[in-house]
């Protein structure tokens, strides 16, 4: 199939297509070496949102498996649970190369310290990172290990389920601001990728929900499951308005705040629904 002048690679084994957005998901949100597969296009292209999305649920999943890991390891040795709840988000951030906490501190930078859509964009540019970007790393990744630290206190293992279905959930929802907003910068990371489509949309969100119930079925409650996922679209929700607001559309800064605000937003919602 060809669309908007690029041609879609043959696929050449059963599943290919989707094995292929799989593979396209984790390159472009880990730092994880995954290689070319049979019959796949340039790895290295940028990936088309149109149709990947369908599989970042997935992706989510196994970017979250060696966090979980380390998360029941060091609460196995007695490390405890803040230790264990750290070293787990250690993992997760090297995996993925802080990819998500740069958008947000980038985010926190800009919107804070913007008066005006451009100024704002402008500042979202600079690498450099001021107050407000220090202040939201800080906070997200407090909130994220106290939380995970909690859920380690009041469930034990089932803390690594919760990590799990975060990932998932998070990278999700975060999907929201492609849909809903235009590029803020014709020529930005944002308007490079393109715009989710229909049906990998409802692919990713069945995807999404399967596997929230498979965790629900390993041992999370499913009130816990269902608040995390509200919660989850209505901080994506709340973010893409805030982006809309400010600069008028969204960005790849854009779409990583949003994802962290919506795993921060669906831990939270676990932890209050999970009695102490």
């Amino acid at each position: 199939m060809e669309r908007d002048g690029r041609r879609d690679p043959e696929p050449a084994f059963p599943g290919a297509g989707l094995a292929y957005d799989l593979a396209a998901c984790l390159r472009f949100y880990s730092r994880l070496p995954v290689p070319a597969l049979p019959g796949e296009g340039d790895p290295h292209a940028v990936p088309d949102f149109r149709a990947v999305p369908r599989m970042l649920p997935l992706a989510g999943l196994i970017l979250a498996v060696p966090g979980a890991l380390v998360l029941l390891v060091a609460w196995g040795l007695g490390l405890g649970p803040f230790l264990a709840a750290t070293l787990a988000i250690a993992i997760g951030v090297a995996i993925t190369g802080a990819l998500h906490e740069d958008g947000l501190a980038d985010v926190a930078d800009g919107f804070g310290g913007g008066t005006t859509p451009e100024r704002r964009l402008e500042i979202m540019r600079d690498s450099r990172i001021g107050a407000y970007g220090g202040v939201a790393l800080v906070l997200s990744l407090a909130l994220r290990i106290g939380a995970f630290a909690t859920l380690l206190d009041r469930t034990g293992a089932d803390a690594a389920l919760a990590l799990i279905l975060a990932a998932i959930l998070s990278r999700t929802a975060a999907l929201a601001p492609m849909v809903l907003l235009a590029p803020a910068r014709p020529g930005g990371a944002g308007a490079a990728v393109g715009r989710p489509e229909r049906p990998a949309l409802l692919v990713a969100t069945g995807l999404a929900v399967l596997l929230a119930l498979v965790c629900v079925a390993a041992g999370l409650p499913f009130g816990g499951a269902a608040l995390m996922l509200g919660m989850a679209t209505a901080a994506a929700l709340a973010m893409t308005a805030l982006a809309r607001a400010s600069i008028g559309g969204q960005t790849g800064d854009v779409i990583g705040a949003c994802q962290q605000v919506a795993e921060i937003a669906a831990l939270l919602g676990l932890v209050a629904a999970i009695p102490a």
